[in-house]
């Protein structure tokens, strides 16, 4: 069950940033593009959970998924703070 929720996760995030960057595409709105990168990084980060807890479980990438979370919240927060005009 817990793989079902790993993938949904990835699945989710991924559909996320897709939808979003395709608005980007159509609509050139910047918040869309920081958007859409952050939900990219956050399917990554996902991935990242994933391979951790089930496919390699005694192999430790903590540390890579949170510097992947943090990227992604970076470029988000980047997006809301300085690109918002």
């Amino acid at each position: 069950m817990a793989i079902l929720v790993y993938i949904t996760g990835v699945i989710v995030s991924l559909a996320c940033a897709v939808l979003l960057l395709r608005g980007y595409v159509r609509g050139h709105k910047n918040l869309l593009l920081w958007s859409g990168l952050c939900f990219l990084g956050l399917a990554v980060a996902n991935a990242l959970i994933f391979v951790d807890l089930v496919l390699v479980p005694e192999l430790n990438l903590y540390r890579y998924r949170l510097v992947a979370a943090l990227i992604a919240m970076c470029l988000l927060l980047y997006g809301l703070i300085w690109e918002n005009k």
